[in-house]
């Protein structure tokens, strides 16, 4: 059945299933690739200068990105898991939006934030809502027994 694209209840994936795989698969690998540019030491730097694209990151920042991706991987593997991950990213990005409008350009701020971090983080909580809510009809069947 894996070989078909069906998973264990005979179904293909879902729309959010798919998202939440894609967008957990992404940030653990951002997370990672975070690595080769921050380094393991100064996890906490306030403005750390060390840019992965647009986006400021430093050690802290990758290892949240690696627990979301995995979180997705995770439980991007039903339906209901996938409307859970939705829900975590809509809420824990709508929550890191609001810290990176706060927190840019302070000492304390241990993510060290930038606004192109603030853009994906807003973009990141509406795709976390599209995941938790998009409605997915039922497969219809048509394959003879």
């Amino acid at each position: 059945m894996a070989a078909s694209g069906h998973n264990a209840t005979g179904r293909g994936k879902t729309v959010p299933e798919i998202l939440g795989l894609a967008f957990g698969a992404i940030y653990l690998l951002v997370g990672i690739v975070g690595f080769f540019i921050t380094g393991f030491d100064d996890f906490f730097a306030h403005d750390s200068g060390d840019m992965l694209l647009f986006f400021e990151i430093n050690g802290m920042h990758n290892v949240v990105h690696i627990l979301i991706g995995i979180a997705g991987l995770a439980l991007s593997q039903t339906l209901a898991g996938a409307r859970t991950y939705g829900w975590l990213l809509a809420v824990g990005y709508g929550a890191a939006f609001v810290y990176g409008l706060l927190a840019i350009g302070k000492e304390w701020d241990f993510l060290s934030i930038n606004g192109a971090d603030n853009v994906l983080h807003i973009a990141t909580a509406l795709v976390g809502l599209v995941i938790a809510l998009l409605p997915v009809r039922n497969a219809v069947d048509n394959r003879r027994v």
